[in-house]
């Protein structure tokens, strides 16, 4: 009984912020907080004892799950159709924008392929950008075994700084069973796809982080603590992910 008011503090906040994306037309990110914040009043109700809270909370359960079946159905007619478009706005030195947190609505379990098409993975601070993502990848609950990057080419003397670490990436991500195909070209356009239709295009591309103040500054490490630059994320949805 003494972890039902923790249990029940994590389901509140989590049932709220479901709640506050919801009312944003955030639907996908609302589906998974609505799941999670289900799963955790589920866990308070089987520890409690009192007939009159089980009563409370099953309605309470009831409730979310109602409005999360809704939000499924409605998801996935948009899906059906191809009209789904959902917009988020980061603001200038917002902070718990990490990869984790931007993508995990749409890394399903059922992803084994990403594209990434970002002209900006050249500097030694975006190379680290693509390592994080990747990392997330290999963290998530999917079963990523390939990773397509399409980037534009560094000259002078940078250029060797990032095909070794590419290179680098590459022999890394095969020891855990993933292959990265790696492709240069000249254009502008940033886009992630996952082969379950999912489409996010950043106007920043993956590097939408501040530079931190200092190597032991508050941000360097965690990217959730890291701030951002204003941009946006736009998320659509096709039945059939293009090959680059």
């Amino acid at each position: 009984m003494t972890q039902v008011p923790g249990m029940e503090t994590s389901a509140i906040s989590v049932l709220k912020r479901a709640v506050e994306l919801d009312q944003s037309s955030r639907f996908q990110e609302s589906l998974v907080c609505y799941q999670e914040g289900i799963q955790l009043l589920m866990d308070v109700l089987k520890a409690v004892k009192d007939d009159s809270k089980k009563v409370h909370y099953r309605q309470k359960i009831k409730s979310y799950m109602d409005r999360a079946e809704q939000i499924k159905v409605h998801v996935n007619q948009l899906k059906e159709e191809g009209k789904y478009h959902e917009q988020i706005r980061i603001a200038d030195d917002a902070t718990g924008y990490s990869y984790e947190v931007l993508f995990r609505p749409y890394v399903t379990e059922g992803v084994t392929e990403v594209w990434v098409e970002d002209p900006y993975i050249r500097h030694i601070h975006q190379l680290y950008n693509f390592l994080r993502f990747c990392e997330m990848l290999l963290k998530a609950s999917c079963k990523v075994k390939r990773i397509h990057l399409l980037t534009s080419q560094e000259e002078g003397d940078n250029s060797s700084q990032q095909a070794s670490a590419l290179s680098e990436l590459k022999q890394s991500l095969q020891s855990q069973d993933v292959c990265l195909d790696l492709q240069y070209s000249t254009f502008h356009d940033r886009e992630i796809r996952f082969d379950n239709g999912w489409i996010i295009k950043i106007g920043r591309g993956l590097d939408y982080f501040k530079k931190p103040k200092g190597r032991f500054s508050i941000g360097y490490c965690d990217y959730d603590l890291r701030q951002c630059q204003e941009t946006t994320v736009d998320v659509f949805h096709s039945k059939h992910t293009k090959t680059l």
